[in-house]
């Protein structure tokens, strides 16, 4: 975890963190504005527990992609969770 964080910075993880609750805003405007806070903060853990997980799971090509990669794996897990989540709320 530690490693993790060295290697993104502060400012990465910022950025992951913006995609998170962007992505739940959207999912929110999607779902006709229902339930916008619960979609952000979900939106924002999966974008932030996303590059994590697979780093858990040995995909290093993240880390060797830099923070562009990060970012999209982090949009792309964000997606399938609120997708997730929409299916469970609504």
């Amino acid at each position: 975890m530690e490693e993790f964080i060295q290697g993104v910075g502060i400012v990465g993880l910022v950025v992951l963190a913006l995609v998170g609750l962007a992505a739940g805003w959207i999912a929110s405007a999607v779902a006709g504005g229902r339930h916008r806070g619960r979609y952000m903060i979900i939106g924002l853990l999966a974008a932030l527990a996303t590059p994590l997980l697979l780093l858990a799971l040995g995909v290093t090509v993240l880390a060797a992609s830099g923070l562009v990669a990060m970012v999209v794996a982090a949009l792309i897990g964000a997606a399938v969770v609120l997708f997730l989540a929409k299916l469970i709320f609504d």
